[in-house]
């Protein structure tokens, strides 16, 4: 798909990685609706900074994820701001570090917060998007998982089982919305310099960094490359890639 023109709405766009995959995008000549959380500054902030240096359209959206009317309300506006969307990147998420033997820790409010933003919230903006993208006859979907999806390891247990979730929900939706959509994911590792790695401990960082095989945390870049590169392949879809430094192999 020629990204010259489209429009993308990037879920988390204004967080570490968040923001390299609007520019990444705008620099291939899309619009961009950066989706934002709380950080109303911030993310209009990032917008301003997209117009300016790329000539695109861009433009904040705040949304609550886990409110389903706030959801439709969000894609209703985006389309009606920009004419059309064609790209969605599901990248905000929510974690937080809770040992994997600390049961007591995870508590059933700290594992209904993470599913719900990191599984239910990419599962309800997907059904959200996927008419409009069908009715335009192209659409692509990416969702920005973790390795912690495939390997029982980051930040806690309910972490680690949301983004498996998102793996799988990529593959079903993947056939669920296909063949006008195309529905890919990213599982980084550790990224540096994102609020999900600030809420890690220094031991899990340094025991990320170490154990990979080129000894340095994922490059948030070329995750954002990668997103690029699933919203311009016409042939990929159900498919993760993983860029980790070297962690995990599947």
């Amino acid at each position: 798909m020629d990204l010259r023109g489209a429009v993308a709405l990037i879920t988390g766009g204004n967080g570490g990685l968040g923001q390299r995959i609007c520019h990444a995008l705008a620099r291939e000549g899309a619009h961009v609706a950066v989706m934002y959380a709380q950080s109303r500054e911030q993310a209009e902030g990032v917008a301003r900074e997209l117009s300016s240096r790329y000539q695109v359209n861009a433009a904040a959206f705040a949304c609550d994820i886990t409110d389903p009317a706030a959801v439709a309300k969000l894609v209703d506006d985006v389309v009606a701001r920009f004419g059309r969307l064609d790209i969605m990147v599901n990248d905000a998420a929510f974690n937080k570090a809770i040992p994997f033997p600390d049961l007591d820790s995870l508590t059933e409010d700290v594992w209904d917060k993470i599913i719900a933003v990191n599984l239910t919230g990419p599962m309800r903006l997907t059904k959200a998007v996927a008419p409009v993208m069908k009715a335009q006859g192209r659409g692509r979907i990416v969702n920005i998982a973790s390795v912690a999806g495939l390997t029982p390891t980051g930040s806690s247990i309910a972490y680690a089982v949301s983004k498996a979730g998102l793996i799988h929900l990529t593959r079903c939706m993947a056939v669920a919305l296909a063949p006008e959509t195309l529905v890919n994911c990213v599982a980084p590792g550790l990224l540096e310099g994102t609020r999900a790695t600030a809420n890690l401990r220094a031991e899990q960082i340094e025991r990320s960094a170490s154990g990979a095989l080129l000894k340095k945390a994922a490059d948030k870049d070329d995750c954002a490359e990668m997103v690029v590169t699933m919203c311009k392949t016409e042939t990929m879809t159900g498919q993760t890639i993983v860029i980790d430094a070297g962690r995990v192999f599947h």
